[in-house]
């Protein structure tokens, strides 16, 4: 292992949005075997302290390939296109104006069957921005529309979890 690799390098996975979930979760497994500190018990603390430090860069890189959300914001900015997301909030007309409605729908939800519909409707909207999104990436090596599709997810993520406090707060 080689502390300069990248995520992907570091997994032993191409570098592209499509990734197999299993075989992300096999390889974290095989890795966080080689690296735990109990294996370099008897080589002394220092060698647990680098194990340890691996385990954690392994556990990090874990977090971002499994996730498509970071996979992709980790993918943009590697290739030149940061997300910027606390600066760079522009986005297409259309797609302010579908937030602005699900907000309005948000505050008039009054049963789970308007919150059902309204995270149906979000989720398809997911679904479809998540395959733009590897069109983008993986098609097209797009970075600049993929980190706007990133900053876009970003936006439906929040939302989502926005529907999620809004159950609690009707008590579902």
């Amino acid at each position: 292992m080689n502390l300069q690799s990248d995520d992907f390098e570091l997994f032993a996975v191409p570098r592209r949005f499509a990734q197999d979930r299993a075989q992300l979760d096999a390889r974290w497994k095989e890795l966080q075997r080689e690296a735990h500190p109990d294996r370099f018990a008897a080589q002394g603390p220092a060698a647990q302290r680098v194990a340890m430090q691996w385990s954690v860069r392994i556990n990090e890189a874990y977090q971002r390939l499994k996730d498509p959300l970071k996979r992709a914001a980790y993918l943009c900015e590697r290739h030149g296109a940061p997300i910027r997301a606390e600066d760079n909030t522009a986005m297409p007309a259309q797609f302010l104006m579908q937030q602005m409605q699900w907000r309005e729908a948000l505050e008039e939800a009054e049963s789970p069957a308007q919150l059902d519909a309204l995270e149906d409707d979000m989720d398809g909207e997911r679904r479809a921005a998540t395959t733009r999104l590897q069109q983008l990436i993986d098609e097209q090596q797009d970075w600049t529309g993929a980190a706007r599709e990133v900053r876009a997810l970003m936006f439906i993520a929040r939302f989502g979890r926005d529907i999620e406090l809004r159950r609690e707060q009707q008590g579902q």
